[in-house]
């Protein structure tokens, strides 16, 4: 055996490396382990194939190869696929993880934060058959439920909803009502219209900042207080983009969760501070469902919201709320807003939206509160 050739078996044996015939990859026979909160395992290298179960932090996986953005492996002598971004060649220490970053939201949702309070993690898909789903247009995304792992759980999930954030998604257009009845209020939509943009593309702030980076730095805010408190929470979206429009989000809310909280900022340029957008009080809408059933539970959320908002010093514009006829308020089955934080003028640093989460959680403790 010639020198190069030694070399080349010496490298293959100590770290169980092959060249894969024909397809540019490189095929392993490695021993790796997961490095996030929980691994989804599926049936082919895709979000969108069949979901086979979850893998927790430090499992020891056998790679047979690696492929850029997905990994195969064996479980149980079964061949998988799982996102490569979360595997690791050393075993993680107790507490530690890998946070999701950047790339298709899709395929960042599940192990996309290691929290102490979280006791497993797992992608929730829109099932067609809830009810509802059928009017949605866009539903081929997941979100993340984190599951409460503190002794003090509260067995109650918060729906947190970034606004925005779903590519494409102002082309697309979605039935407003489920009756199939015109808005009764303007809006993004004007009223009289039975469609809607499945989800908008949102505004940009005055220093050029776009909406949905906002919201979504919110909610992450967010979500990490609420955890803290010993709540679950169902994230809507964890990355820039996931394919999940307004209804399919809603519906997701009402099979996954207590309440819904989408979060958003207005299009105007005023700095008027917070307020939700309320149920309209017009006798068509309020007699439709699922609105019949529960808009009062809609705007005693919002209430409570603003009430926590202006307990922490955040500033409140006019009464706290402005009647808006929602594609969210109207497929709602489970307490819902539309929560205006602010708008184009508002501040978004980091102090301020930390502010923000304190507010909300102090509504969502509030409303809670027997």
């Amino acid at each position: 055996m010639n020198t190069k050739r030694k070399t080349t078996a010496i490298l293959a044996a100590g770290f169980g490396i092959l060249l894969a015939a024909g397809n540019g990859f490189l095929a392993f026979a490695d021993t790796v382990y997961v490095n996030a909160t929980s691994l989804n395992y599926r049936t082919a290298p895709s979000t969108e194939a069949e979901l086979l179960g979850t893998l927790p932090k430090g499992t020891e996986l056998e790679r047979e190869k690696n492929e850029g953005e997905w990994s195969t492996v064996l479980i149980n002598g079964t061949r998988c696929y799982v996102a490569s971004r979360y595997l690791s060649a050393d075993k993680p220490a107790a507490g530690s993880g890998t946070a999701a970053s950047g790339g298709r939201a899709e395929s960042a949702q599940a192990g996309a934060v290691d929290s102490p309070y979280v006791d497993k993690t797992w992608e929730v898909a829109l099932d067609s058959k809830d009810t509802y789903a059928s009017f949605s247009k866009i539903s081929s995304g997941t979100a993340i439920y984190y599951q409460n792992g503190r002794e003090n759980r509260k067995g109650k999930t918060v729906c947190v909803n970034a606004g925005h954030g779903t590519k494409g998604g102002g082309s697309v257009k979605t039935q407003c009502h489920p009756d199939g009845s015109p808005k009764v209020t303007g809006g993004t939509t004007g009223a009289g219209a039975v469609t809607a943009a499945a989800v908008s593309s949102g505004m940009t702030f005055e220093d050029g900042t776009p909406e949905h980076e906002v919201t979504l730095a919110m909610a992450k805010k967010l979500r990490d207080k609420l955890l803290a408190e010993g709540y679950d929470v169902l994230m809507i979206r964890e990355g820039n983009d996931v394919q999940l429009d307004n209804i399919a989000r809603t519906v997701l809310a009402n099979n996954h969760a207590d309440c819904h909280i989408a979060l958003h900022w207005d299009s105007t340029e005023k700095d008027k501070g917070c307020f939700y957008m309320s149920v309209p009080d017009n006798a068509s809408y309020r007699a439709m469902e699922p609105v019949a059933s529960h808009w009062q539970s809609h705007n005693r959320l919002g209430d409570c919201l603003i009430e926590g908002l202006k307990g922490k010093g955040n500033k409140i514009f006019s009464s706290g709320s402005i009647e808006m006829d929602l594609t969210q308020t109207s497929y709602s089955t489970v307490p819902s807003i539309d929560i205006e934080l602010g708008d184009k003028a508002s501040p978004h640093s980091d102090e301020t939206l930390d502010r923000l989460a304190d507010g909300l959680l102090d509504g969502v403790n509030q409303f809670f509160t027997p």
